[in-house]
This record gives C-alpha cells, sequence and structure tokens, in this order.
C-alpha cells in the first residue's frame, strides 16, 4: 500500500481549511449540519473529525490520516465531496500544489 505523501498531506489540511471556509460562506454551521441545537461554526479541525472521519472509519477502519494510501485518500474525499454537494451544494476542490 502507497502510504499518502507529505505533498498529499499538505493538500489534505488544506481541503480542511477550504471546506470549512466554504461552509461558513454558504451560510452552513456545524448546527444544522450535525447539531441542530446550537450555533458551531466550522473550523479546519471540525471538518476532519466531524466529517472526514467518520467516513474514513466507515470505509477503512482507520482513524489517522497517516495511514492512508494516496487512493484511500481520493476515495474517502470522493465520497465526502458527493454527500456535500448533494445535501448542500458544497462541492469544494481538492487542492493542488501550486493552491496552498
Amino acid at each position: 500500500m502507497e502510504k499518502r505523501t507529505l505533498r498529499q498531506n499538505n493538500s489534505l489540511y488544506k481541503f480542511f481549511e477550504l471546506l470549512a471556509k466554504d461552509l461558513s460562506e454558504a451560510g452552513l454551521d456545524a448546527k444544522q449540519v450535525l447539531k441542530p441545537e446550537v450555533e458551531i461554526p466550522f473550523t479546519p479541525e471540525m471538518c476532519k473529525v466531524l466529517l472526514w472521519r467518520p467516513i474514513q472509519e466507515a470505509m477503512y477502519g482507520t482513524t489517522s490520516t497517516t495511514e492512508l494510501s494516496t487512493k484511500q485518500i481520493n476515495d474517502v474525499y470522493e465520497v465526502l465531496i458527493r454527500h456535500m454537494g448533494e445535501k448542500f451544494g458544497i462541492t469544494t476542490e481538492f487542492p493542488h500544489q501550486e493552491e496552498k
């Protein structure tokens, strides 16, 4: 299994940052997506822990992104962004090296 690269790791964390920004700009907060009782603005860490990690665990039985191969990162991203697009209209692209 080919482990994720440092470059891919940097892109992954940039994706969490961009997703948090896109969710906020769309007027969505964690209350609407996760907890209806409290307004909670999204942060990159929340995107990782509350959105990415459950999909990663369900698909691969791991909790650390360091345990994912490059293909697995792409697979988790595809599932997450498809769901975010269908449910909330959020289609954050995975960043490329020049965007970091």
